[in-house]
């Protein structure tokens, strides 16, 4: 036997193989649509999410949360009203992502298909898929824009430029959902530009210009072409960093004359690296965003609180510092909030009654306190996928991996500036994008031995 023919024997017995595999991907992963429908249906409205909803059928639109998610809901509605909607949505995107991840997977290797679906039940990327978060949809808008373009880097040009395409727009929509990923976006609109090989000297000329873009479309969208309402969600990372310094300084920041029992628990009782709440209205001390909201002197929204940020970093960087540390540590390090489990303990609660959602719900309160469910664990996961693509990034597998995970690190990293809660919700995108990127590690590694296996089983035949 020639190695040619060899060669198109094996050729020919994958593409025999290709098709069983494909038709069973498709079944699993329509059975874990199903599944998503049993153990979720009809989605679960979050607070923050209420809002959103409410201003979108009221007409008035506000940057607070996303104006985008708003405009969402309300193209959504007329096919499935309220939280359906919304939850169809993010499954569809959910499992399209994984879907089309096992069945690139499935061109390779079997087992691999099947860890790619088996990956869309890891529970902290399954137990928020149910739920109505801004968080949540973004995670699963740049899952399957990724995905999207890493099914059909190999296709007809015209099948590859219209991925492209959507996939630039669902990036470009993720940003609008959480502004502070415009950091984020260009590691992965370069790898959506340029899916077939990753390169260092290409991100850096792309960066910039990119980051400019990102940082211009969400005023253009949000106040031009959306016309919502400056709700100011910005100064409330100034707030907490003021109330950081304070606490960590001893002295008070805040543009305000307080009573020497309010300056007392300023310094002491009141910072919380959990979250900015106990600044505003959970106790103890909700004192201090009445003071910057009261209607006869306003400070929260105006550049008196935004001089007092300035003056409070210029004199006290190291307690800056300290108290974003503290928080940093918080948010990767320590046991946060996942599912908000008390909405459904109220009497009134008529979510969650089903027996599937109860055995998630014991399953999240089992694992929640583990590692597991500590964003740090996921960041170091996402590196290590990132350091395993990279040795491959001049392939399409490669680049998927770095693109990805890349994303993913920048993302949580951001949140040293910007986080003003620790939940475990905010690096949901890294858990998806960790999830992705290791298959594609996974799959360019596959894709290496089998390139050399081939010359060697083609020298054999000859």
């Amino acid at each position: 036997m020639s190695a040619i023919e060899g060669g198109t024997s094996v050729a020919t017995a994958r593409r025999h193989g290709a098709l069983p595999a494909r038709v069973l991907v498709l079944t699993l992963a329509a059975a874990g649509y199903a599944i998503t429908l049993l153990v979720f249906y009809p989605g679960y409205i979050t607070v923050d999410a209420q809002y959103v909803y409410a201003d979108a059928q009221a007409g008035r639109l506000g940057d607070w949360q996303s104006p985008a998610m708003g405009v969402l809901w309300l193209l959504v509605e007329p096919i499935a009203p309220g939280a359906l909607g919304m939850f169809l949505v993010t499954a569809s995107l959910y499992w399209l992502g994984f879907g089309l991840l096992a069945l690139i997977a499935a061109r390779r290797s079997a087992a691999l298909a099947l860890l790619s679906l088996l990956a869309a039940f890891a529970p902290p990327a399954f137990v928020f898929v149910g739920l109505i978060w801004r968080d949540i949809l973004f995670g699963v808008v740049w899952l399957a824009a990724a995905v999207l373009v890493f099914a059909t880097v190999d296709r007809d040009w015209r099948v590859r430029r219209c991925a492209q395409a959507a996939a630039l727009l669902l990036v470009t929509f993720g940003i609008l959902l959480r502004p502070n990923a415009i950091i984020a976006a260009p590691f992965l609109a370069s790898y959506v530009i340029w899916p077939a090989r990753f390169d260092l000297r290409r991100m850096a000329i792309f960066f910039m210009p990119a980051l400019l873009l990102s940082y211009a479309v969400v005023p253009a969208v949000y106040y031009g072409l959306l016309d919502a309402k400056r709700q100011n969600p910005l100064h409330s990372i100034f707030v907490f960093d003021l109330g950081g310094i304070t606490h960590f300084t001893g002295e008070n920041q805040f543009p305000v004359t307080w009573t020497p029992e309010q300056t007392a628990q300023l310094s002491t009782s009141c910072y919380n690296p959990v979250w900015w709440d106990s600044y505003w209205h959970v106790p103890p001390c909700p004192f201090v965003m009445q003071r910057l909201e009261r209607a006869d002197d306003v400070i929260f929204g105006t550049p008196r609180l935004v001089a007092a940020w300035r003056r409070a970093l210029i004199a006290h960087p190291l307690a800056y510092l300290s108290h974003r540390a503290t928080f940093m540590w918080q948010f990767l390090a320590r046991s946060n909030l996942v599912l908000p489990v008390w909405d459904w303990q109220k009497p009134e609660a008529s979510y969650g009654q089903r027996p599937a959602f109860k055995a998630l719900l014991a399953l999240h309160a089992a694992l929640q306190p583990t590692l597991i469910f500590r964003p740090g664990l996921w960041l170091l996961l996402a590196i290590a996928a990132l350091g395993c693509g990279w040795r491959a990034r001049a392939s399409p597998a490669g680049a998927f991996a770095v693109g990805t995970a890349g994303a993913a690190v920048v993302y949580v990293l951001t949140f040293f500036l910007v986080g003003v809660a620790a939940d475990f919700r905010y690096a949901y995108w890294c858990v998806l994008a960790t999830l992705a990127a290791g298959i594609g590690a996974a799959l360019a590694r596959h894709a290496q031995a089998s390139a050399q296996v081939e010359p060697d089983r083609h020298r054999h035949l000859g």
